[in-house]
């Protein structure tokens, strides 16, 4: 009794024998998942990028200033100044001191934060 399978022929109870092969390299197929992979790669990077309105910090002239919190309550400050990124962490210490009032924000339902600057 025989069984094939891809090149080889298998004899139940007896010994392995190798037919002529088919000329078929078993690897092409790991290359073409390897390609769609990246595509797939790319294309949700790109997607979220312009899901989040990320397009400006790939511009070399944008200027903007993001504030993140993380879980347990630290803060930190991103801004971006033409080519320039800077990140700082705001401590207790740090944020105390003198300073002029640039705006207010507001923490919507979702939990998204909104900066309203104040009119000169």
């Amino acid at each position: 009794m025989e069984h094939r399978c891809k090149g080889h022929r298998f004899l139940i109870g007896g010994r392995l024998e190798e037919e002529v092969d088919s000329g078929e390299d078993p690897m092409e197929g790991v290359a073409n998942l390897f390609d769609i992979g990246l595509v797939f790669i790319v294309s949700l990077v790109l997607t979220l990028f312009s899901a989040y309105r990320l397009q400006d910090l790939f511009s070399e002239t944008s200027r903007f200033t993001m504030l993140k919190q993380t879980q347990d309550g630290q803060m930190e400050l991103i801004t971006k100044d033409a080519k320039e990124i800077r990140a700082m962490k705001i401590t207790a210490d740090e944020a105390k001191g003198m300073g002029t009032r640039l705006g207010t924000a507001y923490r919507l339902q979702d939990g998204s934060m909104v900066y309203v600057p104040e009119k000169p």
